[in-house]
């Protein structure tokens, strides 16, 4: 059984290229979405900010297939490893969310190259 309580109904869920191993993204499930996931074979999250569930790359088309499901020892954190269907899974046009290195000064700096314009896949202002 998993652990929905902790994180008020939500588990954090990491999305990791099931070849490569590269972590993708990071997002949120509740109940319905860990159903809708294992039932379609396809990452369901829950969107903390629009309050609904949404399917990765219901807009983009950058879907992500689930290869593997794994829970952590304490049962309240998912590892998706997944097919990523597309050039990328960030909406920021990146293969993943994870673009940016934190450098010896704190600073940020971007460490690969986009993968695909977001403004030509979702559209102006809009994200996944």
């Amino acid at each position: 059984m998993l652990d929905f309580e902790k994180l008020e109904g939500l588990l954090p869920a990491v999305v990791q290229d099931a070849a490569s191993g590269e972590v993708l993204m990071v997002g949120f499930m509740n109940e319905e979405a860990y159903a809708a996931t294992r039932k379609c074979g396809e990452v369901t999250f829950y969107s903390r900010t629009r309050k609904k569930l949404w399917r990765k790359g219901e807009t983009s088309g950058h879907r992500l297939v689930v290869r593997e499901m794994r829970v952590d020892c304490d049962q309240d954190t998912l590892l998706l490893r997944v097919e990523a269907q597309g050039p990328g899974v960030c909406h920021e046009g990146f293969r993943t969310c994870f673009y940016r290195r934190v450098e010896e000064d704190g600073s940020l700096r971007v460490s690969q190259e986009r993968a695909f314009s977001p403004e030509k896949v979702y559209g102006k202002g809009e994200s996944q």
